[in-house]
């Protein structure tokens, strides 16, 4: 996550920066430096941001799952977590996804790959970029 798109859920979620660092646990100072890109936002971060903001977008009617939408083969899709605990609408959220049939080493490289994802891009289009 880069600070422009931190800067827009932040302002999506309707919190200054003070109530931010609150929600995340982290200090008023490091929300400053992910907002001037003086920082990386570590991935715990990035993942909680994103976990709150799904929450917030959350659509009603009915939710294909991600090995719906992206039409896993049966043996993926039995060995994936997202399939294990019925989170096919939160897959970016879970560690060790099967995507694509591999693994991905890093929250960093996972999210590289959910970021060009229709599952992500679906849930998350109304704030790419606002």
């Amino acid at each position: 996550m880069e600070s422009k798109e931190f800067k827009i859920v932040r302002s999506h979620l309707g919190r200054t920066q003070k109530e931010m660092a609150q929600l995340l646990g982290v200090s008023i100072k490091a929300i400053h430096s992910y907002e001037q890109g003086w920082r990386k936002i570590p991935g715990h971060v990035e993942r909680q941001v994103y976990f709150l903001l799904s929450r917030t977008l959350q659509r009603t009617g009915d939710k294909k799952k991600c090995w719906e939408i992206l039409q896993c083969p049966e043996e993926q899709m039995r060995q994936c977590p997202a399939h294990e605990f019925q989170s096919g609408d939160m897959c970016w959220f879970v560690n060790g996804t099967r995507c694509g049939g591999k693994i991905h080493d890093s929250w960093a490289k996972k999210m590289e790959a959910c970021r060009r994802c229709d599952v992500f891009l679906k849930l998350f289009h109304d704030t790419q970029g606002e």
